[in-house]
């Protein structure tokens, strides 16, 4: 009933939120993604999607649909590995952002070990700018991370907009410098929120700075400042600062899969990998959401 070419259309077109980004990350022409859609909505006699010229949104047919088509081609997947000849074996150094800590990651990753008990999986959590490092230098055979804004490297698995967040009693005095809570460099975060209020011609203190998301976390619901974060990653126990604080806007940040360059024998399971997080990308979001 359901085509599992417009199955993942419908889901990078879900994560992305842009008919555009999608076509982009699958290597469609935009005219193909919006025909996939169309099919998709056809045969389930919903519509999957809200949209005008500037928005895609998805309806609460969609919003079933997500868990739907992600359990469609988990079972195709599996279906596919089983009958197509000899799995993914060997060692996949595996890098993931600091951003995923407290996402369902841990349950993607728990599933693939299952389908592929050969593939000796090991995961770094590192900042983004020390994974795309670790990366080029050979360490690592694919990293989930943010890039830098104009950087065209990487499959795209998730786009969002970033925005400041502290705890909910945060006070923040406009004569005062802006309490900053942030990771250390190279940190794609940092460099963004620091980079904002220069533009905004606003004067800021690091009041904590730490390598470790919970480190983060723990500083900003004891009160000690705000931090950039994606929107929709927002840990618990903390909220998006509200706008009449006066703090500039961050704009977007996207995250992206990216293979080593020269990944010899560890491109097969890399391969799987990747497939197992653009297929599961909607469940990369912090449990409760």
């Amino acid at each position: 009933m359901y085509e599992p070419s417009q199955l993942r259309t419908f889901l990078a077109v879900a994560q992305t939120l842009s008919f555009t980004r999608a076509a982009g990350r699958l290597g469609l022409r935009q005219s193909t993604v919006s025909q996939h859609v169309r099919r998709l909505e056809e045969a389930t006699g919903r519509a999957l999607f809200t949209r005008d010229t500037h928005s895609v949104e998805l309806t609460e047919d969609g919003e079933a649909m997500l868990g739907f088509a992600r359990r469609i081609l988990e079972v195709h997947e599996q279906a596919a590995a089983h009958f197509g000849g000899a799995r993914p074996r060997g060692r996949l150094r595996f890098g993931a952002s600091e951003d995923f800590v407290l996402t369902r990651l841990p349950e993607i990753l728990e599933g693939f070990r299952h389908e592929n008990p050969e593939v000796d999986l090991e995961l770094t959590v590192e900042l983004s700018g020390t994974l795309h490092e670790r990366l080029a230098a050979g360490q690592l055979d694919l990293v989930l991370a943010k890039r830098r804004e104009g950087d065209p490297r990487g499959q795209l698995l998730r786009h969002d907009e970033l925005v400041w967040i502290g705890a909910e009693r945060l006070r923040l005095d406009p004569a005062r410098p802006v309490p900053l809570i942030v990771y250390p460099p190279p940190g794609i975060t940092r460099e963004l929120a620091l980079r904002a209020l220069e533009r905004a011609g606003r004067s800021w203190r690091i009041t904590c700075t730490s390598g470790s998301l919970n480190g983060l976390v723990a500083a900003a619901r004891a009160g000690l400042g705000v931090m950039a974060h994606s929107r929709g990653l927002v840990p618990p126990g903390l909220v998006r600062i509200p706008e009449r604080a006066g703090l500039p806007p961050l704009g977007e940040v996207e995250f992206v899969l990216v293979h080593a360059q020269r990944p010899g024998s560890a491109r097969p399971a890399a391969e799987a990998l990747a497939s197992a997080l653009l297929a599961g990308g909607a469940r990369l979001r912090r449990p409760g959401q």
